[in-house]
């Protein structure tokens, strides 16, 4: 998750009318056939589309004209790229006061319950039924139930990802070190030691610090998970100043100051990509989907990365659980043309077409059965490919951690409000990396804003 900053423009653009004509009857086929027509009387209609910038949205902003659009001639497709923050922000302002800014939204599991029980999201369940080409049933099951409230479907998925360590294998060769097959934090945190050069300008490994609860607060609270610390624990009492997540977030943040890389309190996944393929880090620590362009074609360090699940200390597995998924606004005037689109912009066909682009490695992964029983795809991506599957299906969304915890969430507390008290703790761990104050500091200051948000909610007396 968190995919910030600007977007990336390695990948090709739309190529010629041959390929155009192609995807014309792709996009055809994989459109609900039971929709009204975009091409009725009422002329071109302009759907209207907010995401999320990263290369994978950069692609697919790239490649609707000859994907989409020339299959449905009466539809044009509008992108409104913002960084995460921003774009959370934005949509749910539109969505909360049924404004109609936008006909699809990009969101991920955390909206997905308040949001259908607002009314602000609407089902898609006979949608994706009434398209015989979708196939539902292809979706991977802890993905689709992410996007799931009571039963019924609420978002498409773009793309799903876990989280796992990503290494310069040749720095590592220069340097002697060997990544185990299934590491523990200690371990990386000694490779960390090892790599780190700064005469070379190499970081040990690169890490999330920019404040935004899907930003730092993603990949600390899986170290947080896995250390035996909690946000809460069953009953609402705030866990951030008990020495468990006092001990994980010091980990966190020591790493970071002593092997991250320079002015980490900035940096997010598109920041650390950068450092990353540039060969400045020896690790990333960060989302699967990362795979998917320092791996691909056009990558200066394609063939160069090695792979290792998300590393453990009391838990058995400690990655994420995400997906950025499109979703119908409740009050869309274009419900018909925004489906199609859905459809299309997440389907197996989009897939193909993507890879037709810019090979199999580069598609967007975790969504669908079939891309990982597709023969070129583990090809092209069996580098990564099975790691993430098997990341994905490790998460215990229930209890990522060693005790029970009062809602289900692993990089998140999953209630509405913890969109404004996470950012506020998340400010707290930036000040930290930061310097600006210590992890005590910070974590004493974070515990009485979780604590009275949750009291101020209502989950607790």
């Amino acid at each position: 998750m968190s995919l910030t900053s600007t977007t990336r423009h390695r990948r090709g653009l739309p190529a010629a009318a041959a390929a155009a004509a192609l995807l014309a009857a792709t996009a055809s086929a994989c459109s609900n056939p039971n929709a009204s027509s975009s091409g009725s009387s009422s002329g071109a209609q302009t759907i209207t589309v907010a995401v999320t910038a990263n290369p994978l949205m950069t692609t697919i902003e790239n490649l609707t004209a000859s994907g989409f659009e020339a299959g449905h001639p009466n539809i044009k497709v509008k992108f409104v790229t913002y960084d995460e923050n921003t774009e959370r922000a934005d949509v749910e302002k539109d969505v909360a006061a049924h404004g109609g800014q936008y006909d699809v939204v990009m969101i991920g599991p955390n909206d997905i319950a308040s949001w259908a029980s607002n009314g602000w999201i609407d089902s898609l369940d006979s949608e994706v039924a009434a398209d015989t080409s979708y196939d539902v049933g292809d979706l991977l099951p802890p993905i689709k139930d992410a996007l799931s409230s009571k039963g019924h479907l609420y978002a498409l998925p773009f793309y799903g990802e876990s989280s796992f360590i990503m290494y310069n294998k040749k720095i590592f060769a220069a340097d002697g070190l060997t990544m185990p097959a299934a590491p523990t934090w200690a371990q990386i945190e000694q490779l960390a030691a090892k790599a780190d050069d700064t005469s070379k300008n190499v970081a040990g490994i690169c890490l999330r610090g920019l404040t935004g609860w899907g930003d730092n607060l993603a990949s600390l609270d899986t170290v947080i998970n896995t250390m035996g610390g909690a946000w809460f624990d069953k009953n609402w009492n705030a866990e951030l100043t008990s020495p468990a997540t006092e001990a994980a977030v010091n980990f966190y943040v020591n790493l970071v100051k002593k092997y991250g890389e320079p002015g980490a309190g900035n940096d997010s996944f598109n920041q650390c990509l950068n450092i990353f393929e540039q060969g400045q880090a020896a690790m990333w620590y960060d989302a699967t989907v990362g795979a998917s362009t320092v791996d691909a074609s056009g990558s200066p360090i394609a063939g160069d990365v090695g792979f290792a699940p998300a590393p453990v200390d009391k838990t058995k597995s400690s990655g994420w659980l995400w997906t950025w998924a499109l979703a119908l606004e409740s009050s869309s005037k274009h419900q018909s043309a925004a489906e199609q689109f859905m459809n299309w912009a997440t389907s197996k066909q989009y897939i193909a077409y993507d890879a037709s682009k810019n090979g199999w490695a580069a598609v967007p992964p975790g969504t669908r059965t079939s891309t990982y029983q597709n023969p070129e795809y583990q090809k092209a991506a069996g580098a990564f490919a099975n790691l993430t599957l098997q990341e994905i299906d490790s998460v215990n969304i229930n209890q990522p951690g060693v005790a029970p915890q009062p809602v289900p969430g692993v990089q998140y507390v999953g209630i509405p409000e913890f969109e404004d008290f996470g950012q506020q703790v998340s400010a707290q761990i930036t000040a930290a990396i930061d310097g600006q104050e210590s992890v005590s500091q910070a974590l004493t200051t974070s515990q009485q804003i979780a604590q009275q948000a949750v009291i101020n909610a209502g989950y607790k007396s």
